[in-house]
């Protein structure tokens, strides 16, 4: 294993220290707590947590600033956040109008977020939920009741940040990001695992000519392995299988984001992106934005995932709304 790091233990106490003093105009640390929030929080909103295992940068922390996450709470490397950092990230940010969670659906993360919920109306804070399910690639997987939350998670933090950015209040916030989360669809691929610091070796194994398809950002299984194939054509696939599970007609606009895992080269994400573009153009579907880059990674693991969400007049006005956060500035 050949990674930058001093001890695995304190990979992400190290990592959380590094951020605050990359970005001290954005986030600051709760003392003795693995959360960051913003700096500069506007007093009166509805206040965004979301968070979970670490090694998913720059999920989520990267994504706290305006227009997105009031919180992110930090867990061990692929380990969900305890309830109690949770509770405390909840606590930091509420001021009053209510705090909703965002949650990718992984088993650990929906009982620790939970847990927090009651801990913090326990002390009359309003507390609420989401949980977001967008991987079309299996049903249930190793870590999941029902389908994974993956990249189109950052898709919701956008959307629903804008929302409560904008003022609204907390019925309003959740029936966007439920909004969102129902018509946002994922799907992934690797081409090579990733090693989490502490176990010190790779998550799976995958010969040099082989791929898996559908894998979850942990390295769970997908559907299956295949030999290696052209970028063409494993984007064939997986657009084919989002759009089966969300057919899109002709003249619909769309939202797709080409989010890298960690160890794929922009080139290559570019690469994808233009066929993505083709699929959709080809079914007469309007691309209104596109993201490219890594936006919730897997450690070192190289892949790709494709979302595409399907906008309405008030989801794509909200994805246009501004941002400003470490890792998504948008004016």
């Amino acid at each position: 294993m050949k990674k930058v790091i001093n001890v695995p233990e304190q990979v992400v106490e190290e990592m959380l220290q590094g951020i605050v003093l990359a970005h001290p105009q954005y986030v600051k640390r709760i003392e003795g707590f693995d959360v960051l929030v913003r700096a500069n929080a506007p007093e009166s909103k509805v206040a965004l947590v979301s968070g979970g295992g670490s090694g998913h940068e720059p999920s989520h922390a990267g994504f706290v600033g305006k227009g997105m996450l009031d919180g992110a709470v930090a867990g061990a490397v692929f380990t969900s956040p305890t309830p109690d950092q949770v509770y405390e990230a909840v606590k930091a940010v509420d001021n009053g109008k209510g705090v909703l969670l965002i949650i990718k659906n992984y088993s650990g993360d929906v009982m620790n977020f939970e847990m927090a919920i009651e801990m913090a109306e326990a002390d009359g804070i309003v507390v609420d939920k989401v949980i977001v399910n967008d991987d079309v690639a299996v049903e249930n997987s190793t870590w999941t009741i029902g389908r994974r939350g993956i990249a189109g998670t950052v898709l919701v933090h956008k959307i629903t940040g804008a929302k409560a950015e904008a003022g609204a209040d907390l019925a309003e916030v959740k029936r966007v990001a439920e909004k969102v989360i129902s018509n946002v669809r994922s799907m992934g691929m690797a081409l090579a695992p990733c090693t989490v610091p502490a176990a010190g070796k790779p998550s799976f194994i995958l010969e040099d000519n082989e791929i898996e398809i559908g894998m979850g950002i942990h390295g769970e299984p997908g559907t299956h392995r295949e030999a290696l194939r052209s970028a063409d054509e494993i984007t064939d696939h997986l657009v084919d299988k989002i759009l089966a599970d969300m057919p899109l007609g002709t003249g619909e606009e769309v939202a797709v984001l080409i989010n890298g895992l960690g160890a794929t080269p922009l080139m290559e994400l570019y690469v994808i992106n233009r066929k993505v573009a083709a699929i959709l153009g080809d079914k007469g579907i309007k691309i209104a934005k596109t993201y490219v880059g890594n936006y919730m990674t897997s450690l070192e693991m190289a892949g790709f995932s494709v979302s595409i969400l399907k906008l309405d007049g008030e989801l794509k006005e909200l994805l246009f709304a501004a941002a400003d956060t470490p890792a998504l500035v948008q004016f």
